[in-house]
Formats: C-alpha cells, sequence, structure tokens
C-alpha cells in the first residue's frame, strides 16, 4: 500500500464533491477535508468586518487574524472561525453569493494552498475543491473532475436549502451557480480546470452508492 494516498476531487458547484469526499473517507478511513469550507469561512470573515477587497494591506491583515480549525463527529467535517462553529452559517446564501470573488483572490489563494498542504504532507487525506488536483496536490495519487447537468446541479442546492428551511427560488440558485461557475473557470489565479490526469466523474443520471463504488474502483490499487 502507498503510504500517504491523496485523493483530490475537482469540479463545479454542487456536483456533490463533498458528499463523495465524505463517504470516500469513511469507507477508506481517511481524513476529509473540505478546503471549500475554508474559502467560505474567510468569506464569512470578509462580510462580516466589511473588508475592502480593493486594498491589498487590508486584506493581508485580515488574513492574519484568521484562525481556521476543523473538528470531525462521525465523519462529518465542522470548521471553526477564531474558535466560533461556523458550518452552517457558512452555508447560507451571502456566502455563496461571495466566496467565488473572494476565493479569486491571489493572497486568500495563497494563504489556503499553504494551509492545504500542510495537511496532506502525512496523513490519507480526501479533500475536494476547485484546484485540489492542480494546485493544492499536483502529485495526487488519484485525482476526480465532478461534473454534472446545471438544472440537475441547482435542482440538488435547492431541495438541501428548502431541507434547512430557507426561502429562495430555484431560478436564483440557477443564476447563483452559473454566476460562480464564470467565475471559478476564469479567474487568474488557480481557475477550476480538469487536471490532465484526472478521472471524469460525470454524475448526472448516478446516486450516491454508484458515484461512491466509481470512485473506489479507481482508488483500490493504491490500497494494495
Amino acid at each position: 500500500m502507498v503510504n500517504n494516498i491523496v485523493v483530490a476531487i475537482d469540479g463545479y458547484s454542487s456536483c456533490g464533491k463533498s458528499t463523495l469526499a465524505k463517504a470516500l473517507a469513511k469507507k477508506l478511513h481517511f481524513i476529509y477535508v473540505d478546503s471549500g469550507a475554508m474559502y467560505r469561512a474567510v468569506t464569512l470573515y470578509f462580510l462580516r468586518n466589511q473588508t475592502d477587497l480593493s486594498n491589498h494591506d487590508l486584506i493581508i491583515d485580515a488574513l492574519e487574524h484568521i484562525d481556521l480549525n476543523f473538528h470531525s463527529r462521525d465523519y462529518q467535517s465542522h470548521i471553526l472561525l477564531n474558535g466560533e462553529e461556523v458550518s452552517d452559517e457558512i452555508r447560507q446564501m451571502p456566502v455563496s453569493e461571495s466566496v467565488s470573488l473572494i476565493a479569486s483572490i491571489k493572497e486568500v489563494r495563497k494563504a489556503m494552498v499553504r494551509k492545504q498542504q500542510k495537511m496532506g504532507k502525512s496523513k490519507n487525506i480526501v479533500m475536494d475543491g476547485r484546484d485540489i488536483g492542480t494546485t493544492v496536490f499536483p502529485h495526487a495519487q488519484v485525482k476526480f473532475f465532478m461534473t454534472a447537468d446545471p438544472k440537475i446541479r441547482a435542482e440538488r442546492r435547492y431541495q438541501e436549502l428548502l431541507a434547512k428551511g430557507e426561502r429562495i427560488s430555484l431560478e436564483e440558485i440557477f443564476d447563483n451557480l452559473a454566476h460562480r461557475d464564470f467565475l471559478d473557470t476564469t479567474r487568474e489565479e488557480s481557475p477550476l480546470t480538469r487536471a490532465a490526469d484526472a478521472i471524469i466523474l460525470d454524475n448526472t443520471n448516478l446516486t450516491e452508492q454508484e458515484q461512491l463504488d466509481f470512485a473506489i474502483e479507481k482508488i483500490r490499487p493504491f490500497m494494495v
């Protein structure tokens, strides 16, 4: 078995990256790292403190005052922002509407990439995000690039928010995802793109179990 296996999962918003990553971590007894939650927590901090995104010095100063930590319960990753549990708040629409913009800031990405690379130095991990297989762990043993039909992605996100009691239209979610896709794929710093050696996983018509089985089959050769 290869020591220190890294499974990198990249892809578009609401493609089920975190669902697959959590399931893999539970099945393989790996550590799950939610990189998206890190960017969302930074976004929440910036929103709360009304950080001027055009001021380089203020951004640097804000990042120096952000402490992020994960804790896990039943393979569910919970994030602490300066000691405060913010796992639910970072999934609300104000953060969703701003996270792609803030995640595109060079200083933010560099700070988060350093933290993520540190996490993957000595443990078997599954990490999902936008640039895990291209920038954070370009030498990961297994890379997946996830995609799905935009309408299916919007419907999944709609049902998720509805279950949490949030009132938002399907059209708003569809527009938000389209906007985030545009920002993610066109940003200058570490844009969302498929690594040359990444395995495409289109789960438009797959169940969660089917996509898990597909991924396990690809990872299994490194487990022996």
